[in-house]
Formats: C-alpha cells, structure tokens, sequence
C-alpha cells in the first residue's frame, strides 16, 4: 500500500482520487442542474428584467472595481519584482537549521546522472563538509565530487545512479585511483541500488566506504552521513 517513502501507492492513489472526483462530480451536477439553473432561469433573470436599470449600474461598478484592482496586482507585482543597485538578497533564516535539505528516494531515481551527483554534493553542503563541489565528467577518474570534513580529510566520492546493484569491478576501478591518484583519506562509493556480494567483499578488504540504498536512504532522509556510516573523527 506504501512505497519506501512511506507514500501511497500511485494506482492506489489514483483509484481513490477518482472515486472522490466523481462523487463530488455527481454532488455539483445535482446541485447545479437543480439549484443553481432554477436561480438563473427565474430569479435573476426576473430581477434583471424587473429593475433595468440598478442592473447597469451593479455590472459597471464591478467592471469599475475589477479594472481597478487589476491594475493594482500588476503595480505591486512589478514593485516587488524590482531590485535596485543598492538591494541585497537576504539569506536563508539560519534557524531552520542544518537538515533542512532532504530528498525522497524516487525523487533522487528520476534525477539525471548529474542531477543525482550534484544532489550528494548539497547533502554534504548540508552536513557541514568543507568545500563540497561536483566534478564528475569526461576524464574524472573515478571521482563525482570532492569535499574535506571539519579534520581536513579528504573525501572522494563517486556516485553510482544505476538500476541494478554496482558490482566488484566498478569498485576495482575506483580503489586504482581513489587512493592512489586523489589522494583520498575517505574513499566513498554510493550507489542509488546498492552492491553485489563481491564488490561489498572487495571493498571491506581495501578499506573502501560504501553507501548502499538503505545508508543513502537514511542519509537524503536528513541524518548526517558520517551518523550513518558511524564515522567518528578518530576514525580511519
């Protein structure tokens, strides 16, 4: 009945979205074909075609208002649109605190590969990493996005948006350079579905950390990664 999200099922939700609108259909039409017709057909056409003219002048008062306040929503809009040389753009309240930014697991499915490293990127923003930036592209080497936490240590992250579980020799590839090339005190690898048996294998060995889909469900649901994954500052 609920995905992960704790949301409702979508044909579930569509099923009971179109019972209410065609009971509130049946409920208008009703109203509509037996009140409402009646009120126009005789009441207000009797009134109308009794008192002419207080009639003219009812429909060109509100012509009259509705003009005026028109007029009035387009000139705040545009005064409140405007921004001058010396105006400033205020920062988010620092009340709302660090866990503000969240993302839902099916949101984070529909992002583009990009999308979804410039996502992690945020999420890191969000926990206080230091100078969290997406680098990912055409000759990364095997890192998405780079950070450094409140000991100065190194982050490299790669992120892997795939459908199927990552296996041992994207893991490989990424231990030949997350280390050895970048210079990593934390290598970390997250995969939006998770790894095979033998990439978790390969990775406990070389020491790698790996994000699988419940750690990063916890981690875009608004826990800090290093609660997650229980890093402490002496860890590593």
């Amino acid at each position: 009945m609920f995905d992960e999200d704790g949301s409702l099922d979508p044909l579930l939700k569509f099923l009971l979205y179109s019972v209410l609108t065609l009971a509130i259909g049946k409920m208008l039409w009703e109203w509509f074909t037996e009140d409402v017709s009646r009120w126009i057909t005789v009441d207000l056409w009797g009134l109308i075609t009794g008192h002419p003219w207080w009639t003219a002048v009812i429909v060109a008062g509100g012509l009259l208002m509705f003009l005026m306040l028109g007029l009035l929503v387009s000139f705040v809009s545009d005064a409140s649109a405007y921004v001058g040389p010396r105006d400033t753009f205020v920062a988010p309240d620092a009340s709302v605190g660090p866990d503000v930014l969240a993302y839902r697991m099916k949101e984070l499915s529909s992002m583009s590969a990009t999308g979804f490293e410039q996502a992690c990127s945020d999420l890191l923003a969000r926990d206080g990493f230091l100078s969290p930036r997406r680098v990912g592209g055409a000759g990364d080497l095997g890192v998405d996005v780079m950070a450094r936490d409140s000991d100065n240590r190194l982050l490299i992250v790669q992120c892997k948006q795939y459908q199927s579980p990552v296996g041992s020799g994207h893991v490989q590839k990424f231990n030949g350079t997350a280390r050895p090339h970048h210079g990593a005190d934390l290598p970390i690898m997250i995969a939006l579905n998770g790894f095979t048996r033998p990439a978790i294998d390969f990775a406990q060995h070389h020491r790698l950390i790996l994000v699988g889909r419940p750690e990063l469900k916890q981690w875009a649901h608004g826990q800090h990664l290093y609660d997650v994954l229980k890093i402490t500052s002496t860890a590593l």
